[in-house]
C-alpha cells in the first residue's frame, strides 16, 4: 500500500445468523488479524444480541463491532426496536442502515434513513448508508439515477464533515452468487462519488463507497482494484473467519 492510499474498509454484515457458539468465529478472526495484521480497516456487524458478547471477545482487537439498523429515536414506547445509544452502549462503533432488505422488507424510506443516520451520529456511532437497485431498474437503464436518487435523499447535511460510508449494493446479486460486471461497478461508484461531492463537498470525496453483493474470497481483489471502490460490505463470506480473512486480504 502507497502512502496516501485510503485504507479500505471491510465490514461482514452477519444479518439474522448467529447464536453464541459463533463468538468463536470472530474471536478466530481476532486472533488471525492479530498473528498477521491487514491492510484493511475491518468491522462486524452481528446480531444485536451478540454485540456485547462479541465485544468482549475481541477486546484489544483492531475489529470494530456495529449494529445492523437502529430506530431513529434514542428511547420510548417502541417494542421491539433497537437505538443507536443502546449499540453504542454494547459496544458498537458502526452501524448499517437502509440496507436493501429494510428498504424492501420493512418498507423504509429515504427519509427513515435519514432520520437513523441523524440518530445514530448523535450516538457517536459511524454510519454505512446503503444504496442499490433491483434489476428491473438495472435492465430499464436507470440503475445510476436511482441510486445517485437514494445517496441525495438518504443523506443529510449533517454528515458534513462526519465519518460515514456509503455501501453499493445492487438488490439482484445480493446472496444470489450474481456479480455485475467490473465496469458497472465502476460506473455506479463513480457516480456516486459525484453525488457526494455535490451534497458534502470535500466531505463526499473522504469518505468510503463499498460494494456490497456477492463479495467473495474469489473476486474480492478485482472488485477492491476498481476506481472508488473504498471497501466492501461482505453478507455470508464474513460468517466463517477463513473465509473473511481471505477477502480482508486482498484488499
Amino acid at each position: 500500500m502507497t502512502v496516501g492510499t485510503p485504507v479500505k474498509l471491510i465490514v461482514g454484515n452477519w444479518k439474522m445468523n448467529g447464536l453464541t457458539p459463533a463468538l468463536e468465529e470472530a474471536h478466530a478472526l481476532g486472533q488471525m488479524i492479530e498473528a498477521e495484521p491487514v491492510k484493511a480497516r475491518v468491522g462486524l456487524c452481528p446480531p444485536a444480541t451478540l454485540i456485547a458478547q462479541m465485544a468482549w471477545k475481541l477486546r484489544g482487537s483492531a475489529v470494530e463491532l456495529g449494529g445492523q439498523d437502529c430506530h431513529d429515536k434514542d428511547s420510548g414506547a417502541f417494542t421491539g426496536s433497537v437505538s443507536a445509544p443502546m449499540l453504542a452502549d454494547a459496544g458498537a462503533r458502526l452501524v448499517i442502515l437502509g440496507h436493501s432488505e429494510r428498504r424492501e422488507g420493512f418498507g423504509e424510506t429515504d427519509a427513515d434513513v435519514a432520520a437513523k443516520v441523524e440518530a445514530a451520529l448523535r450516538a457517536g456511532l459511524e454510519p454505512i448508508i446503503c444504496v442499490g437497485e433491483s434489476l428491473e431498474t438495472r435492465e430499464a437503464g436507470d440503475a445510476v439515477a436511482f441510486v445517485t436518487g437514494q445517496v441525495r435523499a438518504s443523506l443529510p447535511d449533517s454528515l458534513k464533515d462526519r465519518a460515514f460510508a456509503v455501501a453499493y449494493e445492487p438488490i439482484w446479486a445480493i446472496g444470489t452468487g450474481l456479480t455485475p460486471t467490473l465496469e458497472q461497478i465502476g460506473e455506479v461508484h463513480a457516480a456516486i462519488r459525484a453525488a457526494l461531492v455535490e451534497r458534502l463537498g470535500d466531505g463526499g470525496r473522504q469518505a468510503p463507497i463499498l460494494y456490497g453483493g456477492s463479495m467473495k474470497p474469489d473476486n474480492a481483489a478485482d472488485i477492491l482494484a476498481v476506481a472508488d471502490v473504498g471497501g466492501g460490505l461482505v453478507g455470508g463470506a464474513s460468517l466463517k473467519a477463513a473465509d473473511f480473512i481471505r477477502i480482508l486480504k486482498a484488499a
